[in-house]
Order: C-alpha cells, then structure tokens, then sequence
C-alpha cells in the first residue's frame, strides 16, 4: 500500500470558496463523468439534498457533483450554483429539453461561529466550480471546512478549530481516497498511535480531556451537560470516498458504510443525534477490485482523512488548533 496524493486518484476536480469573516464555505467535487455513488448517513441530524438518488432502486446513474459545505440545512442553496454552472456547460441528465444535472449535498452546521447570517450560497458555490482543479486541493480552513470545530459536548468555549482533510492510498492499480469535513461533537484520535489530538479541551483551556467520560460522569439526563444544553447539537462529519474500482451503487452503499467504521476508529463518541455524519462512496473509474478489499481500505483513508483536517487546521474565532495546542 502506497500513500498518494488525494487528487491522483483522477476523475474528478475539487473547486473551494469561503467567507473567511463569516467562517463558511463550500467544496465541491466535479466528477468528470457521471459517478456512480453510494452513501450511508448514520448520524442523527444530517442536512442533505438529493440523496434518495443514490438508492440502488432509483433511476439515477450516479451523480455530475458532489457538494460539501457549511451553514446547515440553509446552505443546501449552494447546489443550485453548482447545478447552474453544469447546466450552462450542457452537462446533466439528459431530459430531451436541458440536461438536468445530478447534485447531492451535504452541510455541516457552523452557524455558532462567525457571522451565522451569512450561509454559502449558489454564487458562492459556482465560484467555487470556476477555480475547479484536477491537480490541486486546499486543505484546513478552507472551503467546507471553513467553519469546522471539534470537541463542543460542554460548549464552545472548550472546543477546538478543525477543518477539511484528504487522504488517498494506491494498491497495485486500485485508488482509494477520502475527503472529510471533520465538524464532530467528539474527540478526534491518530489511527496509527491512538493518542487524543484534538477535541475537548480542560477547564483551564490548554489541554484535553475526554468527552467520552464526561459523556458517562453525566449520564443521568439531569446532570449530562449535552442533554441539559441544546446549544451543543451543533455538529455533523461529512466526507466522501472516492476510488477507481468500478462498482454498482449498491456496493457503493456498502463501502460508504464500511467507511464510517474510520468515523468510529478516528471520532468517539461518534454517530450522536447532535451529528448528522454522512459519507457518499463514488466511483470514477473501471479498474476490477474486491468490494471488501476496497471497503477496508475506504475505513484506513477516512480515518487518516480525519486526523489530516485536524493537523491542517489553524487557529480561528477564538478557537485553538491542535498545532497551537501542540498536541500535533
């Protein structure tokens, strides 16, 4: 198994746009083709569009982009940026009357930082299309992960700024790779080593402790911080693989679901009903693999996926990042 570039697992263009006072943004994924594509939502409170397309009994192929963005289910507008741009470029679902094309989304809610007003859009996204790029991609606080934090189970004031990771490997002729905004109510843990990166921080502010057990300390609802304070369901990790493996979206399903076991391996606690984590599996190649080899490899990259937007993320809205708390 060989590291790789994200972008050198090919078919596709990454374009990024944000409002960095505001603290949001947009990524989006142009696939150069029609990708087949899967997606399993395990989170409670997911915002998303277009998703019943890629169950396997509907009629869509796959899907011509892939957004991710901030501003909750407000910027589920940004799609019909990225929409106009493929329309207007005669890229879509073929209708006999104008290529319809075929856009899923999925936001994270980043409104309890900067200007919670301002929510990426249609403008923002199809400039975000405009500065697509088959060869480079931004990662940390840029596009989507913008407005990402980790770590809110006792408030903002303990939580951590993160952003939007990438991480791809190569076996034999078989690319996997992953992309994720990583926006969790929970700690974020190194694959490789196991040791707590980011997350919740200490009283005193410049170290981490663990959600999980003040998850437990609390467990009665009286005394859980999270139950008692409404303002904490303010989270949602969403991410894609993507491979050259050719696959149905059916199998597509299962990788995206055998992909959010790197969610478990890299979040804790993860899946929460204050998180709306969801994961889309697209394919964008013809290259014959092993769906379960394929979906192990899909937990290994999101995983590591996870700790890159962390390692990436700088300090931002009062907020430390993990290099500043030098946990990284």
């Amino acid at each position: 198994m060989q590291q790789i570039d994200f972008m050198q697992v090919g078919g596709f263009r990454v374009g990024q746009a944000q409002d960095e006072a505001a603290g949001t943004g947009v990524t989006v994924l142009l696939f150069d083709e029609c990708a087949p594509t899967g997606v399993d939502i395990r989170g409670g409170g997911p915002a998303s569009r277009e998703t019943p397309l890629l169950a396997p009994v509907a009629d869509a192929a796959g899907l011509h982009a892939l957004v991710l963005s901030g501003g909750s289910a407000f910027g589920l507008d940004a799609a019909g940026g990225v929409m106009r741009f493929l329309e207007e470029r005669g890229i879509g679902f073929d209708t006999g009357i104008t290529p319809v094309p075929l856009v899923a989304q999925s936001c994270i809610f980043d409104l309890a930082i900067g200007d919670k007003t301002v929510r990426p859009g249609g403008a923002m996204a199809y400039h975000a299309c405009e500065q697509a790029s088959h060869t480079e991609i931004r990662l940390g606080c840029v596009g989507g992960g913008m407005g990402a934090t980790v770590g809110k189970f006792c408030g903002a004031p303990y939580a951590m700024k993160s952003g939007i990771g990438a991480y791809a490997v190569q076996v034999g002729a078989i690319r996997v790779g992953a992309i994720v905004v990583v926006n969790a109510l929970g700690d974020i843990f190194d694959v490789d080593t196991g040791k707590q990166i980011a997350g919740l921080r200490t009283e005193d502010g410049h170290g981490l402790r663990s959600t999980e057990e003040q998850m437990y300390a609390g467990i009665e609802t009286a005394r859980n911080p999270f139950s008692a304070n409404k303002k904490t369901a303010t989270n949602t990790t969403i991410g894609a693989i993507v491979t050259n493996a050719a696959f149905s979206k059916a199998e597509l399903t299962r990788v995206a679901s055998m992909a959010h076991n790197g969610f478990a391996r890299a979040i804790r606690p993860v899946h929460t009903t204050a998180d709306g984590d969801s994961i889309y599996a697209c394919s964008v190649g013809h290259e014959k693999a092993d769906l379960n080899a394929v979906g192990t490899l899909a937990s290994y990259v999101m995983a590591k996926a996870i700790g890159c937007g962390v390692r990436a993320a700088r300090d931002g809205f009062g907020l430390p990042c993990a290099r500043t708390l030098g946990t990284v």
